[in-house]
C-alpha cells in the first residue's frame, strides 16, 4: 500500500461531534507530514468555517464549497460557481413551491439567508434577505432546508442542466455547479503534486463523499456513515468519536513505513 496523499471529510468523520480534533488524531497526521504524504481537507464547509482546522491539520490543500473551490499551498486554484441569473431563478423557483423554504446562498464568502441560521449552523451568522438585494456576483452553494428525498427529487426537476443537488446531515439540500464537486476538487489538487488517484485514500460519511470513496485508491467510510456511503467504501473504520480516522491510518498506513 503505497499512499501519497490522505483526503479527509470533516464534518462527523475526522472532527468529532463537539467538532474538536483529539491529539490523538492529531499526532497521527503530523508523523504522516513527516512521511511525505499530502493531507487535503475536502468539505461542504465554507472557508472561513475551516480556518480554525487549517491552523491544526496545516494541510497541503483545501477542497471547499463541496468542490467549488480549491485552495492549494495558500493559493485558490479552482473555482466553479453558479452564475447570477440562475441563482436568482433558483431561489424564486424553489420559493414558489416551497413558501416556507429555509433557503440560503454562499456569495463570496457571505452567507445570505431567510431565516435565522443557527438552527442548522451553531455559532454562525448570517446576512437576512428576501434575496432581492443579493450582490451580482456568482453564487458557490446555494441550500434549502428538506425533510426527505421527494424533496430533493422535486427540487432537481426544475433546476438548470448545470446546477445539481444532494441531500446532507439528512436536513439539507446543496445546490452547486455540476463541476463543483469533491472529486473534482481532489483531481485538481492530486494533478498539482503529480499523485494518481491511486495512491490516495479518501474518509468520509455522507452522500457527497460516495464519489471520491469510490474513486480513491482506497475509500474509507466512519462506522457512523450513512448506510449507502458505508457500501461504497473499501473499509469501516471506528467513528468519528472514537478517532476512527486516526486509527486506521496508524495500522493501515504508517505501520507500513519502513
Amino acid at each position: 500500500m503505497n499512499i501519497k496523499a490522505i483526503v479527509l471529510d470533516l464534518d462527523r468523520t475526522l472532527l468529532k461531534s463537539d467538532k474538536t480534533i483529539s491529539v490523538f488524531t492529531l499526532s497521527v497526521l503530523e508523523r504522516c507530514h513527516e512521511q511525505g504524504i499530502k493531507i487535503l481537507i475536502a468539505s461542504a464547509r465554507p472557508i472561513r468555517a475551516i480556518w480554525e482546522y487549517d491552523k491544526l491539520l496545516n494541510p497541503d490543500a483545501i477542497i471547499w464549497h463541496n468542490g467549488a473551490a480549491v485552495y492549494i499551498e495558500g493559493v485558490n486554484k479552482y473555482k466553479e460557481r453558479i452564475s447570477i441569473d440562475d441563482t436568482k431563478n433558483i431561489l424564486s423557483d424553489i420559493a414558489k413551491i416551497y413558501p416556507e423554504a429555509t433557503l440560503s446562498v454562499e456569495i463570496d464568502d457571505v452567507l445570505y439567508a431567510n431565516f435565522d441560521v443557527s438552527v442548522h449552523w451553531e455559532n454562525s451568522s448570517a446576512k437576512q434577505t428576501d434575496f432581492t438585494d443579493l450582490p451580482d456576483v456568482p453564487s458557490y452553494k446555494i441550500i434549502v432546508g428538506v425533510s426527505s428525498m421527494e424533496q430533493i427529487e422535486r427540487i432537481a426537476y426544475i433546476l438548470p442542466d448545470e446546477v445539481y443537488i444532494e441531500m446532507s446531515d439528512k436536513k439539507l439540500g446543496l445546490m452547486m455547479h455540476k463541476n463543483a464537486t469533491k472529486l473534482k476538487g481532489i483531481k485538481t489538487a492530486l494533478d498539482y503534486y503529480s499523485i494518481e488517484l491511486s495512491d490516495t485514500v479518501s474518509f468520509g460519511d455522507d452522500y457527497g463523499d460516495i464519489d471520491m470513496l469510490r474513486a480513491c485508491g482506497i475509500g474509507v467510510a466512519v462506522e457512523n456513515a450513512l448506510p449507502i456511503v458505508k457500501e461504497a467504501a473499501d473499509y469501516i473504520t471506528e467513528t468519528n468519536d472514537d478517532d476512527g480516522v486516526a486509527k486506521w491510518i496508524n495500522v493501515h498506513v504508517l505501520a507500513n513505513i519502513r
